[in-house]
């Protein structure tokens, strides 16, 4: 799949906003944690999305009702969905300063009732994007860093109509960042996300 810049200014996709505060000094403190004694920028990055994938649970999975949705407050709290889990690893990456942008994805729910938007992430290395998806491994799911072939959470069914959307974002997509923002918990939230962009 060919994916493409929201913004052509790569410069954006390193920038901090409400969402990805890479500023924060949680953030900076955990970045400064990870790059001690790594080789290079890659293997930062892959023990960036490590961190986030196996460390903070995705609040689905833990039964967590929280909501968080500020890269700052997922790694404080330790909790969030894929989409606040994917803000955070942004906001680790940018801090390093590692071209980082959100992107998603339409999936079935498992009970075949409607759809959900994904969220993941795709980084820059070598003049290309790469996709990664941190929401956290589970039965049935063994998403891994790679530069070298996806290794994301889910593959789209296309005969169920979940596809994958190309567009990178800088920011947060403005639907997502509402429903986020404004739910009280999980149970709203999961009402209140856009099932498609």
């Amino acid at each position: 799949m060919e994916l493409t810049q929201h913004t052509p200014d790569l410069s954006a996709y390193l920038a901090a906003d409400e969402a990805i505060d890479h500023e924060h000094l949680v953030v900076r403190e955990i970045a400064a944690q990870l790059a001690e004694g790594v080789a290079d920028s890659y293997a930062y990055a892959r023990s960036a999305y490590e961190f986030v994938r196996d460390t903070i649970p995705h609040s689905q999975d833990s039964g967590d009702p929280r909501v968080t949705w500020r890269a700052s407050d997922v790694l404080l709290r330790r909790t969030g969905i894929c989409h606040a889990k994917a803000h955070a690893l942004a906001a680790l990456l940018r801090a390093e300063d590692i071209p980082t942008a959100l992107c998603y994805q339409r999936l079935a729910w498992d009970d075949g009732d409607g759809y959900a938007l994904h969220g993941l992430v795709a980084v820059r290395f070598n003049g290309a994007w790469h996709r990664q998806d941190p929401r956290g491994n589970k039965p049935g799911v063994d998403a891994r860093f790679s530069l070298a072939g996806e290794r994301l959470a889910f593959v789209p069914d296309r005969q169920s109509n979940e596809m994958d959307y190309p567009v990178l974002y800088a920011e947060p997509h403005p639907a997502v960042l509402s429903a986020l923002k404004g739910a009280p918990d999980r149970t709203a939230l999961s009402k209140a996300l856009p099932t498609e962009l």
